[in-house]
């Protein structure tokens, strides 16, 4: 019975050649193709049907081997399971197992590409992207994104929680994001490890806002006339935007993507649509003379403002690069209280803190200006003007302040418009 079980021999195997099909016996067939290619079969009734199951070619799957998975096929078929249909059902399940073995980078990245469409703007995007890429990737880009556990979440931020707090942060929430978007789509189950509260907390010190916040370093409000004299001085587009910037008291990338239809140079007024302030709200800036006579020196051979290369808008760097240049390479003139150099949206705490020391006008005229939102809801709920006429006057008071270079003397405050 045995011999009629294993008819072939291995020396068989690899001589015959001849296209054909050969029974070792149990259902256990080598199957010969016309072009010469060599594989088994495992051919059997169910219900009077016949059925055909590969079991590999011969090159890679020996006699034993092929004997040894005919036996588990029959002891299938002895259980009532149909061969061919349980291995069908077990690619299908490898498939979808391969299909959830997503990589940690991969669900940032798809993450990334679903949530970037309601972001503000494609920076927003680069800033997850880089952030990720830099420190979490080295640790968990190349592990399935169900392997990621407390410990390498840790292993990501320790090197940095301290030294670098305010990345760690934010590093440590997007991790927590693709996690849970990992989670919702399937690829992994259980607790988040990157959640902060009863979790990470205790393993992490706990780092206060403040302590973490380090502000844009920015010029002493007594030193902002001399330092407008020395950038007077200077020629190029960059160094006017720099100039406008400060004049408006606005944000590097408002003056930067300024066209000439946001002005209203005869009502003087800037009108900033919507889509290019942080706060996605419409933003209308006061011009004062000097802001208008800077305005009037610009060349109007396109549609924007402060035009670089080739008609397009000035990139962030070379505002900065101005002050850089101005600062030299020797010790730096144009530093903050601590010593570093000064930045071109420190130029907005600069207003602040020139408006908040040195004039009357109330708080919320300086926010206004600012385009800040007022911190109380209350309060918000009853200041729902712009302050507009107010905040005139007090950017025509700054744009003369600026002009005019102080002894050292105390300054008296300027009275608020009525």
């Amino acid at each position: 019975m045995a011999r009629q079980q294993q008819r072939l021999s291995a020396l068989q195997v690899s001589k015959l050649t001849k296209p054909g099909l050969y029974g070792d016996g149990g259902g256990l067939t080598l199957q010969i193709t016309a072009t010469g290619a060599k594989s088994w079969l495992f051919r059997y009734m169910v219900a009077g049907k016949p059925y055909g199951m590969g079991l590999g070619p011969t090159h890679t799957v020996s006699l034993a081997e092929a004997r040894q998975k005919a036996l588990d096929a029959r002891k299938l078929l002895v259980d009532g399971i149909n061969p061919l249909v349980a291995k069908k059902q077990n690619q299908i399940a490898a498939a979808l197992a391969a299909a959830k073995m997503m990589t940690f980078d991969q669900c940032a990245a798809a993450y990334i590409q679903t949530h970037k469409a309601g972001w503000k703007n494609a920076k927003h995007a680069d800033q997850w992207t880089n952030t990720l890429k830099t420190y979490a990737s080295p640790v968990l880009g190349h592990l399935p994104v169900a392997d990621v556990d407390t410990g390498l979440v840790v292993k990501c931020l320790a090197p940095i929680w301290e030294s670098k707090t305010e990345t760690a942060s934010r590093l440590r929430g997007r991790i927590e994001s693709v996690l849970d978007w990992a989670t919702t789509s399937g690829y992994r189950t259980g607790e988040n490890p990157a959640r902060w509260k009863g979790h990470l907390e205790n393993l992490l010190a706990t780092i206060s806002r403040s302590s973490r916040t380090r502000n844009h370093p920015s010029l002493p409000w007594q030193r902002i006339a001399a330092f407008m004299a020395a950038l007077g001085a200077r020629e190029g587009i960059s160094a006017r935007a720099v100039e406008f910037c400060i004049l408006t008291a606005c944000r590097s990338g408002e003056v930067r993507g300024a066209r000439w239809a946001e002005f209203d140079l005869a009502g003087k007024v800037w009108t900033i649509p919507a889509e290019r302030m942080k706060a996605r709200r419409e933003h209308q800036v006061p011009l004062s003379d000097a802001a208008l006579a800077l305005l009037e020196s610009m060349p109007k051979d396109g549609e924007i403002v402060f035009a670089g290369i080739k008609g397009q808008p000035l990139s962030d760097m070379s505002l900065t690069a101005v002050i850089r240049r101005m600062n030299g390479d020797d010790k730096p003139v144009w530093v903050d209280a601590n010593g570093d150099g000064v930045t071109v949206h420190g130029f907005r705490s600069t207003f602040r803190m020139w408006a908040a020391e040195t004039t009357n006008y109330p708080r919320e005229v300086a926010e206004h200006a600012l385009a800040h939102q007022l911190p109380d809801a209350v309060e918000r709920a009853y200041q729902r003007g712009s302050q507009f006429t107010k905040r005139a006057a007090l950017m025509a008071d700054w744009a003369a302040f600026c002009m005019t270079v102080l002894p050292d003397a105390v300054v008296k405050p300027i009275r608020a418009a009525a």
